[in-house]
């Protein structure tokens, strides 16, 4: 989603909608607004009662990965395929501030995608509940949205929210 779509309903929509899918990326997003904006659609995230459910396909990096309802945000069920990556950033910009001056970087490169480049240290760590083959995708989610439909609500007792503006 681009910064001029999450502003005008982003704090409603995922809920109103029961739909969330969103897509921030480039510098012209950022100059345009997207982090000020895109915290009103990071608020609703947080704030939908609707069932969330992630499935990691490929590169869940740093906070767009924290952003797209994941445990850190109460997402209610996070599964990761195979392929999936989930760390604080890709191999090339980690290793180039890990190891800046050193020689062969590509072997540290290559020593990170190793340990980071897959799913299961996210899992060890109790941020993926499954590693869960692709071709089981569909019916996992079915499963977990009969499961979620009876989901109890534990948010906090508050008089109403404090978007940011």
């Amino acid at each position: 989603m681009y910064h001029k779509a999450s502003y005008p309903g982003g704090s409603k929509t995922c809920n109103a909608l029961r739909v969330a899918a969103d897509k921030w990326q480039g510098t012209a997003q950022e100059y345009g607004g997207i982090i000020r904006h895109g915290a009103k659609l990071l608020y609703a995230y947080a704030e939908a009662t609707v069932p969330k459910i992630t499935i990691i396909t490929r590169k869940a990096y740093g906070g767009a990965y924290d952003v797209m309802s994941s445990k850190h945000l109460r997402g209610d069920t996070n599964y990761a395929w195979p392929t999936a990556e989930v760390a604080v950033m890709g191999a090339k910009g980690a290793v180039s501030i890990l190891y800046r001056g050193k020689k062969d970087v590509a072997q540290y490169e290559e020593e990170y995608i190793r340990k980071f480049g897959n799913p299961f240290p996210a899992a060890v760590r109790g941020f993926v509940d499954d590693i869960i083959e692709p071709n089981v995708t569909r019916k996992k989610i079915c499963k977990d949205l009969d499961l979620l439909q009876t989901k109890k609500l534990k948010n906090p007792k508050k008089k109403h929210g404090n978007i940011p503006l």
